[in-house]
């Protein structure tokens, strides 16, 4: 379609030229600047990706209606920008009349960034470019006696100029977790073609997460990381790494759920928390990074459910910081145990228990005791099934996340807890936890 200039002194005759101009291009772009000089006539630009127009002051709330009528699916409305492409963000201030026809284009290449909050063309493709060249193949010869029988590929993200790279247990290390495959040496390949003879520095089993080391003379490309806390369900994420050794792969998805269970897994053990995406994962796939659309490192991709397609599941990189820390610290993962089994209190939970039993404790929040293992650091502190945990180490709780995080690492260090049972009493008992065995 043309450029034309043409003078519009009725409205309606602006609104019929909007619509047609909007039905022939796809997309209708509509700037007001308050500062323009533009008083005594209408400039409509239509090209075969946009349409751009600038009008005066006395028409905008008039012409915005009628805008908003041609298309309600996408409005941001600080400046009336106005779009129905799924991949479509707008500018948050006005803008320049010289930025009109380059902001509207909507070419491939162009510095384009969106600030409303809208996923642009290139979000992706520019948060997967900033992790790109820090994600790497791991390959593992496998056998015995010298008899090669295979070889246990992954990947994996450098998450510091020293050469660390962040990966999963399994990929380096043997199933029962008592030694590194092929005697602690793993073959790195990086993006951009270098070869690397890397060492098996760390791994803890339990969480599937362990730490490889290379050493090279040239700098190394990092990913930064970011924080798994701020994701929701519904937030676009990548999983980048090797699957089927097909280095530098990207496939996108959403978080699916924050929070899934290792229980809800049927995974026996300790409780761990997963962050659930429909990213597609194969194999090879272990290890790799999930990112978020900032470009950051927000989990570790560590396996998918094989009977079903957008099931893939990662370890939330908060999760995976503390894991490092511990390593770096110790040598290892010390987890305290109680022997409790605990569930999260909420009021709609209460106001049914409270329907089945008149005696349940009034709360409005807490964690619950349904379960105390015989034997165990809680059963010798006194806990019942029933108790409702309001307060752990003298600070009031709600969940049993803030347990843990107040447990940290200490382990044999007499910790008072507060609950509360049936018809309200109150009881104070002191709980020295153990550290966890290893294989449970």
């Amino acid at each position: 379609m043309k450029q034309f200039l043409r003078k519009a002194p009725l409205r309606n005759s602006i609104i019929r030229t909007l619509a047609y101009a909007a039905s022939g291009s796809g997309i209708l772009y509509a700037n007001i600047n308050s500062d323009s000089e533009i008083k005594n006539y209408y400039c409509l630009c239509v090209t075969d990706a946009a349409v751009s127009l600038s009008f005066p002051a006395h028409l905008r709330e008039s012409l915005s209606e009628a805008l908003i009528s041609l298309n309600p699916s996408f409005i941001c409305a600080d400046n009336w920008h106005f779009g129905n492409l799924p991949l479509f963000s707008s500018r948050a201030s006005p803008v320049p009349a010289a930025d009109i026809d380059r902001e509207s284009s909507g070419f491939a290449g162009e510095d384009k960034k969106p600030s409303c909050g809208c996923l642009g063309r290139d979000t992706i493709a520019d948060a997967a470019a900033k992790v790109a060249p820090a994600v790497v193949n791991l390959s593992v010869p496998l056998g015995f006696y010298g008899i090669s029988t295979g070889e246990s590929i992954g990947s994996g993200t450098i998450i510091d100029s020293d050469g660390t790279i962040l990966t999963c247990a399994h990929v380096v290390v043997d199933s029962q977790g008592r030694r590194a495959l092929s005697k602690g040496k793993v073959h790195v390949t990086l993006q951009d073609g270098r070869t690397f003879e890397g060492t098996v520095v760390n791994a803890d089993l339990h969480s599937d997460i362990a730490m490889v080391k290379i050493k090279s003379k040239t700098p190394l490309p990092t990913a930064k990381l970011g924080s798994s806390s701020k994701l929701r369900p519904g937030d676009w994420v990548i999983a980048m790494g090797c699957p089927l050794s097909l280095q530098n792969t990207v496939t996108a998805g959403i978080v699916s759920c924050v929070d899934r269970k290792s229980s809800d897994l049927g995974l026996g053990g300790m409780r761990r928390e997963y962050l659930q995406t429909d990213c597609a994962t194969n194999g090879g796939n272990s290890g790799g990074p999930l990112v978020n659309v900032d470009g950051e490192v927000v989990g570790v991709n560590i396996m998918k459910v094989v009977a079903a397609d957008g099931l893939s599941f990662s370890v939330p990189i908060d999760s995976v910081t503390k894991i490092i820390e511990h390593l770096k610290k110790s040598g290892r993962v010390i987890r305290p145990w109680l022997g409790l089994k605990m569930i999260d209190l909420n009021e709609m939970i209460i106001a049914q228990l409270k329907e089945r039993d008149s005696r349940f404790p009034n709360v409005n929040r807490g964690i619950l005791v349904p379960m105390v293992t015989p034997g165990s650091p809680a059963d010798r502190a006194g806990f019942r099934p029933g108790d409702v945990v309001i307060e752990f180490d003298r600070k009031p709780v709600e969940s049993i996340k803030e347990i843990i995080e107040i447990m940290g690492d200490r382990v044999r260090i007499p910790l008072k807890v507060v609950v509360k049972r049936s018809n309200d009493i109150l009881a104070t008992l002191t709980v020295i936890p153990e550290e966890a065995n290893p294989d449970m």
